[in-house]
């Protein structure tokens, strides 16, 4: 549900990357939208000094979050903190595989800029649910040193290097240089949308070298988190979507349940099970059966034994 927002005061300005993201995202992934704005509201509300202007943006927020939520009572990835997570997550990581690729076969452009950049904001944004894993952590700083490096390169007229660089870890993002009137300027309008499964087994596009209407993403086979995904050749190695702990708000008892064969289970281990079922429901989504048996089957292991895997 998209709405006029008033503009972003300089005082609420470290949220302005995350109300984009959210803005771009207003017709083409409104739950990303949602949950984007939320973040952005909360990191708004912990900052000081805020006057008049402050606080009408965010009490705009305010409103629009809560109508969207009551527009979108139905939708789990907007109602429940466990379907939101694995929902944001595989986002994110569909958009890091795509630049991931582009960029380690040397097929750098804006739109691979973009997608390592917006990768980046939405991990921020999965801090929401708690603190991060390791791996979401390593993903998260190495898309957007990419997208920072990426951009520089382009915008001194030289050529990136391929892949992961060994003095990456001492590399800083520089998010400011993709906040509006900074060069380069992607709009909502040429964002990359949303990734979709095939329709066909094709390759993903090679190297665009700007920003378009069309979705760089329509010959990507979306991953699902609790499966594998082809790893690229050496160094770097992405996150694949596993199981995160401590997220918060998850409507879990705190009885310990008891399995068929007496086996006591943790609350985190129903938690873990919920997820393998919301899973196989996404695998679904995309045609993939064998991932959602696979997952099945690992949350009846789960739940009749008290052993995962």
């Amino acid at each position: 549900m998209a709405a006029n927002f008033p503009p972003v005061p300089p005082v609420l300005k470290p949220i302005q990357h995350y109300l984009k993201t959210a803005q771009e995202h207003d017709n083409r992934d409104p739950i990303v939208a949602y949950w984007c704005r939320l973040y952005g509201l909360q990191l708004g509300l912990k900052i000081s000094n805020q006057g008049i202007d402050e606080r009408k943006l965010l009490l705009v927020l305010m409103d629009w979050l809560e109508a969207t939520k009551a527009q979108m009572s139905e939708n789990e990835s907007i109602t429940n903190d466990v379907a939101a997570q694995a929902y944001l997550e595989n986002y994110a990581l569909k958009l890091f595989l795509y630049a991931d690729k582009q960029d380690r076969a040397s097929n750098f452009g804006k739109n691979v800029v973009k997608a390592f950049y917006t990768a980046g904001m939405i991990y921020d944004v999965c801090q929401i649910f708690g603190e991060l894993t390791e791996e979401v952590t390593q993903n998260r700083k190495y898309a957007k040193w990419k997208a920072s490096y990426i951009h520089n390169c382009l915008k001194n007229g030289e050529t990136p290097v391929a892949g992961p660089m060994p003095t990456e870890d001492d590399k800083d993002f520089d998010q400011d240089a993709f906040l509006p009137n900074a060069d380069p300027q992607p709009g909502p309008s040429n964002t990359p949308a949303a990734p979709k499964p095939p329709v066909s087994p094709q390759p993903p596009p090679a190297g665009p070298t700007n920003f378009t209407t069309s979705d760089p993403f329509s010959n990507v086979k979306a991953p699902t988190p609790p499966s594998e995904p082809e790893k690229p050749p050496g160094g770097f190695q992405p996150y694949t979507g596993g199981p995160v702990a401590g997220v918060a708000g998850i409507p879990v008892e705190t009885n310990r349940m008891v399995t068929p064969g007496g086996v006591h289970l943790r609350p985190e281990q129903i938690t873990k099970a919920q997820k393998y079922c919301r899973w196989a429901d996404s695998a679904l989504n995309y045609e993939d059966l064998n991932t959602s048996i696979d997952n099945l089957q690992k949350a009846l292991r789960l739940l009749q034994t008290g052993q995962d895997g």
